[in-house]
């Protein structure tokens, strides 16, 4: 089983800037926190646990599980 490739957060902002997709629009497509995500993006919150862990692992900055029962 291979890892998956993850992203720091510039490249992700980058990433998302370069698809015109604002932070607040990516949180709200993914049904996640907008402060959570912008703290992960900042690099302000690590991601470990809670909203900000999902964020974290949606954006692809963090290899991880989300518990499904959690939405």
């Amino acid at each position: 089983m291979s890892k998956p490739v993850l992203k720091t957060a510039p490249q992700v902002r980058e990433e998302l800037d370069r698809q015109g997709i604002s932070i607040a629009e990516f949180a709200r497509t993914h049904n996640l926190d907008k402060r959570a995500t912008w703290l992960v993006l900042s690099g302000r919150n690590k991601g470990r646990r809670g909203e900000a862990h999902k964020a974290a692992v949606v954006l692809g900055i963090k290899a991880g599980t989300i518990d499904p029962a959690s939405n």
